[in-house]
């Protein structure tokens, strides 16, 4: 019998057992926490998730797409809130096309679910992992409820624990010229949960991701599938007029959602109620190399864990269960030569998501309410509806292709360099409003 360990039961690891057991491996998982599937689950430090093709590629790779269609919201596209109140909206890509809000922790549970009915696999809970030896392909661990300590030895080890991975922390980081970096950003979160109105309706549109751009801070919200949002409020701990250490009083924070959104505080007038109900946390970006030594892979967060500002986090970590997959396929099942070709690959595209996540931050923040780069979306979804083999915007090319992220995001800067001399050298709003968009777009794409 094959064996295999992973470490967390999360996303990734729960999703990678049911790969691993189409395989015919007899799949361990060891988790830290308990099961969450026994406590009941609420906003805090779990920002809603935006599911992408890459996601669902994945999940239909071994058949359990269904599971997760059930709890999954489409959002067509982003709905801006000004300051007074006028929205704007954005599509996301063409007619039809659309991302899907899940909380964190419900499709963790479905997860879970998902690992020990179709994967087979054994999750242990309340285990941590306190060393690994990644030659012999052993995982050292110490129960949280009792302190025994035992270990697991099986032919594989996958650590998909998270951006403070323990396999990572105790063993590979120990490991010489292992090249490890972990960046906070100066901005930190925390997230409110807008309850439905009293008949469990919404208390916005539900299927858009809303945004309220500031400048240096924004507020976001995803739609849930009883009736609330899950919001996140994005801005810096310090240093600034708007800032998470200014708001040390109630009073303090309801004159700042009464002055930056006024509209959302119509909605939650007691905000300042419930303000210290939901914890303030940090971001930060991880990045290694190399992501395998020995019988150990690094999988997910705990390769390459991002900022969450392109919705990619989670979809890179499923499509690296894809690629590992396709090279097993390829391998025959030889993992030296599988761990070798994974990180080669995947490394680069891990760097890219990292560097779109950081891009759209401050696109999301400073930009979606401004008309000059409305109008440049405007103008590549035209595009891309005229000529959609020769120009995919790069939101498109990320959020509803397979092209590789690190691909993805050098076709992206060639892109916006062409696309904003366009606009410099024509009048885009008139040709527009004129009707003569159409042919203005053929005649400097037929020739391309």
């Amino acid at each position: 019998m094959k064996t295999a360990t992973i470490v967390g039961a999360g996303l990734v690891g729960s999703l990678w057992a049911v790969y691993l057991s189409k395989a015919g491996y007899k799949v361990t998982i060891i988790e830290m926490r308990d099961d969450l599937r026994d406590s009941e689950l609420s906003a805090g430090k779990s920002i809603n998730l935006a599911l992408s093709v890459r996601g669902w590629k994945a999940f239909k790779a071994v058949g359990v797409e269904k599971e997760i269609e059930s709890i999954a919201i489409p959002m067509y596209g982003r709905t801006m809130h000004s300051e007074s109140g006028d929205l704007t909206y954005q599509p996301y890509g063409q007619e039809g096309q659309a991302i899907y809000s899940v909380s964190r922790g419900g499709i963790n549970c479905k997860m879970m679910d998902i690992a020990q009915k179709y994967g087979n696999a054994q999750i242990i809970f309340n285990t941590k992992c306190t060393d690994a030896d990644t030659v012999n392909g052993i995982v050292y661990c110490e129960n949280l409820k009792t302190g025994e300590k035992s270990k697991i030895e099986t032919d594989i080890v996958f650590a998909a624990d998270g951006a403070f991975s323990a396999v990572r922390y105790n063993a590979m980081q120990k490991l010489d010229r292992f090249n490890f970096s972990q960046m906070y950003i100066d901005d930190g979160y925390r997230e409110i949960l807008l309850p439905a109105n009293d008949d469990n309706t919404y208390k916005l549109e539900k299927n858009t991701l809303h945004i309220w751009p500031r400048g240096r801070f924004m507020l976001i919200a995803l739609p849930n599938e009883d009736g609330s949002f899950t919001c996140t409020l994005f801005m810096p701990h310090d240093n600034h007029e708007f800032a998470f250490d200014k708001l040390t009083s109630k009073q303090k924070v309801n004159e700042f959602f009464q002055l930056k959104f006024p509209d959302f505080y119509e909605l939650i007038p007691n905000i300042a109620d419930i303000w210290e109900n939901y914890p303030l946390s940090s971001l930060a970006i991880v990045r290694c190399y190399p992501w395998t030594s020995g019988k150990v892979a690094l999988m997910g967060d705990a390769a390459h864990a991002t900022v969450p500002f392109y919705g990619q986090g989670m979809n890179c970590g499923f499509e690296d269960c894809t690629v590992l997959w396709e090279l097993m396929q390829q391998h025959n099942e030889n993992w030296p030569l599988i761990f070798e070709e994974y990180q080669k690959i995947r490394k680069p595209d891990g760097d890219a998501v990292q560097d779109l996540s950081l891009d759209n931050y401050y696109v999301m923040r400073d930009h979606v309410a401004d008309p000059e780069f409305l109008l440049q979306q405007k103008l590549e979804r035209k595009i891309e509806s005229i000529f959609p083999k020769k120009h995919t915007p790069l939101y498109s090319q990320v959020s509803f292709t397979h092209t590789r992220y690190s691909d993805a995001y050098k076709n992206g800067k060639i892109q916006d360099e062409m696309i904003k001399k366009i606009m410099k050298e024509n009048d885009i709003n008139a040709l527009f409003e004129n009707g003569e968009i159409d042919q203005f777009i053929s005649s400097k794409f037929n020739n391309i």
